[in-house]
């Protein structure tokens, strides 16, 4: 085994400039390895010392203790990205650290279609394919058909197919924590013609356009609530379950009305909390929890969140 670079491991490094809601203390270990090796070694190196390991992509889809994170925060920062034709499809390889702003870029360039749908989604392909981002009916599992991990107690590789990841809404395998994801291939269309590449150029902007048109675009998780299940509820609409939390929200009046310092309920959508520039960790979990609170006072349910909470000693929110 080589030894791990001591100038990989960084000592009390500030996260609040490394995720999207811009608040939270400092990674007690922090390391952004620049290739599939230096994951490794960062892996081994805190398995040795004892340290738990926090994954940070953009840091889109997570809120952070103002305490920080203890252990050792690893960003990976490899960003390779290959190309594969094979008959009308291409086969694209992409590292974790790639955006998937970067990737759907770089897709279109080579006549590679069908991530677009994705577009204007924040996030990299390691936490997008963790969390198995979704816009209306596609999911980013469908076009994964195989992936490298890497165990995160020994720092090995490991091959699997799509089938590994068990991919639901809002879930994959990779939530367990044993493994970390080191690329994701994609399957997607090969271009014939120039007009299918201008096409889907043009979808991208317009899904971005309406992205930006229905929600806030900078100091936000997304949506911070998920969905309920349709055990946990019992309003019915043409003989459906209201699964969907912004109804619960929008109707207990709190976009663009609730606050707490700069942690606001947005004006655009109501289970979206954004920091208006100098918000706490804190102040957006108070919001958060009168949100909860209210819902339950008015339908007996308590909305839980999609938003991942890193850092805390104890879970800050109602269960």
């Amino acid at each position: 085994m080589s030894v791990i670079k001591k100038v990989l491991i960084q000592q009390h490094v500030s996260l609040a400039d490394k995720n999207w809601f811009k608040t939270g203390g400092k990674a007690e270990l922090y390391a952004a390895p620049q290739d599939a090796d230096e994951f490794s070694q960062s892996i081994v190196y805190a398995r040795q010392n004892n340290k738990p390991i926090t994954l940070l992509g953009e840091g889109a889809n997570m809120l952070i203790s103002d305490t920080g994170i203890s252990g050792l925060v690893i960003h990976p920062a490899f960003k390779n990205i290959t190309y594969k034709t094979k008959d009308d499809h291409v086969h694209v390889t992409a590292d974790a650290g790639v955006s998937i702003h970067e990737l759907i870029d770089s897709c279109l360039e080579h006549g590679a279609l069908g991530l677009e749908e994705f577009s204007g989604i924040p996030g990299t392909v390691g936490g997008s394919v963790f969390i198995n981002i979704h816009y209306f009916e596609f999911l980013l599992s469908n076009f994964i058909t195989e992936a490298t991990v890497i165990n995160a107690v020994t720092g090995e590789f490991l091959m699997v197919n799509r089938d590994w990841f068990h991919f639901g809404y809002n879930y994959s395998t990779l939530h367990l924590a044993s493994y970390y994801l080191v690329n994701a291939t994609f399957k997607l269309k090969l271009a014939e013609t120039p007009l299918e590449v201008a096409y889907a150029q043009g979808r991208r902007k317009e899904i971005i356009r309406h992205r930006v048109s229905r929600y806030p675009n900078s100091g936000t998780c997304g949506s911070f609530f998920r969905n309920f299940h349709p055990e946990e509820v019992t309003l019915e609409s043409m003989g459906k379950k209201l699964i969907y939390v912004a109804y619960y929200l929008d109707k207990i009046g709190v976009k663009g009305a609730l606050s707490c310092g700069d942690a606001v309920v947005s004006y655009q959508h109501a289970n979206m909390l954004v920091n208006k520039g100098n918000a706490k960790t804190a102040d957006i979990i108070t919001v958060a929890r009168t949100m909860q609170q209210k819902v339950f006072d008015a339908y007996g349910i308590v909305p839980q969140p999609e938003c991942r909470l890193l850092g805390f000693s104890e879970y800050p929110l109602m269960r």
